[in-house]
């Protein structure tokens, strides 16, 4: 899985933050490495220079293997509250997504000996339809 942190003007986007994001993103997202192709993280300041309540916004897009991307946005009044809550909200999303991906696949998919006995049926479906068409021969 890739990360790449992005940030604005307002944010200094050091090497020391990009290592800490990718880290923290790795970390709590580590369950879903393989379904993930990439992870962008956006930081930004919305109010600049200005001091404000949750002015310090996170916005993080996840890319699963073979599906539409997943974007989730926290703001808060700090980078690192921000960061941890788009980093929860992400991983909920993605657990809800693949949650869903699972239960249809286990629908659709026979379980344990089933499949067996299914492949039997048909087996014995086509014997009796061999026999009936040399009976009406």
């Amino acid at each position: 899985m890739q990360i790449q942190v992005h940030s604005d003007n307002h944010i200094e986007g050091s090497a020391r933050l990009v290592d800490w994001v990718s880290a923290s993103v790795a970390s709590k997202l580590e369950r879903f490495d393989d379904e993930l192709t990439r992870i962008v993280v956006h930081l930004n300041d919305e109010n600049g220079e200005k001091a404000g309540a949750h002015d310090k916004r996170c916005q993080i897009e996840a890319r699963p293997k073979g599906q539409q991307p997943i974007s989730v946005t926290h703001k808060a009044e700090s980078l690192e509250l921000a960061i941890d809550g788009a980093i929860d909200k992400l991983g909920n999303a993605l657990s809800h997504q693949f949650g869903k991906l699972r239960s249809k696949r286990a629908v659709t998919q026979p379980q344990g000996n089933e499949g067996g006995a299914g492949m039997q049926d048909a087996l014995l479906e086509e014997d009796f339809l061999a026999d009936e068409q040399l009976r009406s021969s």
